[in-house]
């Protein structure tokens, strides 16, 4: 039966239905590829046709706290090989052998790698790139990349610590603030033909990336030197396996100076061991000995246990205390609380802990930071070893009231010595002062944090007083004396555990020192560690020497006045320069009635004038940035002992 016209028109419209029907799909979907997907498939087909390489980003500066760089990144060029442009491989590979010190064999194997981009070699020196871009050879090229560079060597290496090739920091700050240090890498832009092969027409795209936030410590660069020199000097001279040196401004928590040896140098990094990248201050502990006496004795006065005045028995050098002999190097009588510090008598200070009893001791001890982190912004920092209270025994009692059955770490010690030094209150150390970015915007600054009040004030003015009759004639600290000034200080010899015996080892020692100066008001606390001194291995002999020449130098470069009348005197005897040894840097030679003669700085660098202060031994104020202007005093005159020597820097 023929169809009807009324079944013909239902045809049609469902026909001319489906036909819209598929015109608006398809034409949706064309609108959805074109506005919607239009970046996405771009990338897409970019991607089939060029090959992206990652650079090496542009870390950000660190720089000291008056703004001297102490790590940057330069930039310097990488070199890159198209292999298929390459003419003769074996030819190239020979030519580039002995520029790259590198095996020629390895660099054939990279040149004939099937691929249209191949790294030849990474960070070239200015030299050797100079040498390849004279030899022209077609299907080498070159691309700038940055390169971390630290212009001061060795001078704060594991404070500031260093970077892989990536470059992702691997040590110190630059691990630490990996995060706020990098930088957005650039892109390395190369075409490529269908197959994936390089095209020789196609010209080189380098898309820069973003540069890293900036760092400013609260090192000074010239008291760092001043404290790397005389550690380096005196673990030399003493035969020692190492030693620390910590300097903090005690009312801030600042660290000013933060000294290991042995040392590094960070653009040579793959010639040290890496035991000698350890930041000891932080990562190192050991037992205190007596320079963890001023805390038992704070506690002994702030619980009014005792007055100052008291005498306690110390029963004239030999003690008994749960069936084992405590000693003094002398047999003292009754002494003071002031003369056990200042005599440093084992026996007084057990007896101090007995009176306490084992809880206060413990608090005290966990309030001035013992046994926890101090959460100083360096990676790797242990919290030393504090066995809870409950399982001490009465001779644990006595050995931790004079420094031993505890570990500490330097940097424990020097901050919660700051609590004596500061009036009462342990602060949070740290390193960062503020992060900039790369417009000079601060985005993080950091104030002082005070972690809580372990002292009242007149208690740690009590005990300062008490720590500068240790520096005063009898004491076991005399040599740790600041010309000028008040030094409240404590010397501390501790044995060490022999690892073979489990005992304690009667010929490995640390011998230490730590001070506060001027004692009234400290400006400056450092802590001196020598680690296995030989012949010498008293604190008070060892230790207290490198304070005093420290301090004396930070305290001239810091222009504080001194506090105490200066006697006239002839000048002291300087120690013997030491030859053959590049790490330690010596003492300008002087004689009385003469001195050194000063170098012509001007127009020199930062590095230069640091340089001509290594060789020369002098110690010299810096200021300002750029080239050096002016100088005191001029070139060729003599220096004297005790002379302020400054140079200043301008554009």
């Amino acid at each position: 039966m023929a169809p009807t016209e009324r079944s013909i028109q239902l045809r049609i419209r469902v026909i001319g239905i489906l036909f819209v029907g598929v015109f608006l799909a398809v034409s949706g979907r064309a609108g959805y590829l074109q506005l919607v997907m239009a970046e996405d498939l771009t990338a897409r087909g970019d991607q089939q046709h060029q090959r992206v390489i990652k650079l090496t980003p542009q870390r950000g500066v660190i720089y000291d706290r008056n703004g001297d760089p102490l790590a940057l990144s330069l930039e310097v060029q990488s070199l890159y090989a198209n292999p298929s442009d390459l003419q003769d491989v074996p030819q190239v590979a020979h030519q580039l052998a002995p520029l790259l010190d590198s095996p020629e064999r390895q660099i054939r194997k990279k040149l004939s790698e099937k691929k249209s981009f191949v790294w030849v070699e990474r960070l070239l020196t200015p030299e050797v790139a100079k040498k390849i871009t004279e030899l022209k050879i077609p299907g080498l090229h070159f691309v700038p990349e940055h390169k971390r560079y630290y212009p001061h060597g060795q001078i704060a290496a594991q404070v500031v610590g260093f970077t892989g090739l990536d470059p992702r920091g691997l040590e110190g700050i630059e691990l630490k603030y990996d995060a706020d240090l990098q930088g957005e890498a650039g892109l390395l832009i190369s075409e490529r033909d269908a197959r994936g092969r390089g095209m020789a027409t196609a010209g080189q795209d380098i898309r820069g990336g973003v540069p890293g936030e900036s760092l400013f410590l609260t090192i000074d660069r010239t008291l760092q030197y001043i404290a790397e020199k005389e550690l380096a000097r005196e673990v030399k001279q003493s035969g020692a396996v190492g030693g620390t040196v910590v300097m903090i401004e005690p009312a801030s928590g600042r660290v000013l100076a933060m000294a290991s040896q042995p040392s590094y140098n960070p653009n040579a990094i793959n010639r040290y061991h890496p035991a000698d990248w350890r930041n000891r201050v932080v990562s190192d502990s050991f037992e205190p000995g007596s320079i963890f006496k001023p805390f038992i004795l704070s506690a002994i006065i702030q619980e009014q246990v005792l007055s100052p005045g008291s005498q306690v028995d110390c029963e004239h050098g030999r003690y008994e205390v749960g069936g084992k002999i405590i000693r003094d190097h002398k047999g003292y009588g009754r002494l003071r609380l002031s003369e056990m510090l200042k005599y440093s008598s084992n026996i007084g200070f057990a007896k101090l802990g007995k009176m306490l009893e084992r809880e206060r001791v413990y608090r005290y001890v966990s309030d001035f930071g013992f046994g926890a982190k101090t959460g100083i912004d360096l990676p790797g920092e242990q919290e030393g070893l504090l066995h809870p209270s409950k399982g001490w025994f009465e001779i644990d009692l006595a050995t931790i009231s004079f420094g031993q059955g505890i570990s500490v770490t330097p940097m424990q010690m020097v901050t919660a010595m700051g609590a004596i030094a500061n009036g009462g209150l342990l602060m949070k150390p740290y390193l960062v002062e503020k992060i900039v970015d790369g417009q000079g915007a601060t985005v993080f600054s950091r104030q002082p944090h005070v972690v809580r009040r372990v002292i009242s004030a007149a208690t740690a003015k009590r005990v300062r007083q008490m720590m500068v009759g240790v520096t005063e004639e009898g004491g076991t600290g005399t040599k740790g004396v600041v010309e000028g000034f008040d030094v409240a200080g404590k010397t501390g010899t501790a044995q060490k555990i022999d690892p073979v015996t489990g005992t304690y080892s009667d010929e490995k020692m640390v011998a230490s020192f730590i001070g506060m100066v001027p004692a009234e008001n400290p400006v400056i606390l450092l802590l001196v560690t020598i680690d296995e001194p030989q012949d010498k291995i008293y604190g008070g002999l060892v230790a207290a020497p490198v304070f005093s020449r420290i301090a004396d130098e930070a305290l001239r470069y810091l222009d504080v006045p001194p506090t105490t009348v200066v006697a006239k005197q002839t000048l002291p005897e300087q120690p013997p320069k030491i030859a053959g040894d590049k790490s330690v840097i010596s003492e300008p030679q002087v004689t009385a009635g003469k001195g050194s003669s000063m170098p012509n700085f001007i127009g020199m660098s930062y590095r230069q004038v640091l340089e001509a202060m290594q060789r020369s031994g002098l110690n010299i104020k810096l200021s300002g940035s750029g080239k050096v202007v002016e100088q005191s005093p001029s070139a060729g005159a003599v220096v004297r002992y005790g002379a302020k020597i400054w140079v200043r820097f301008g554009a």
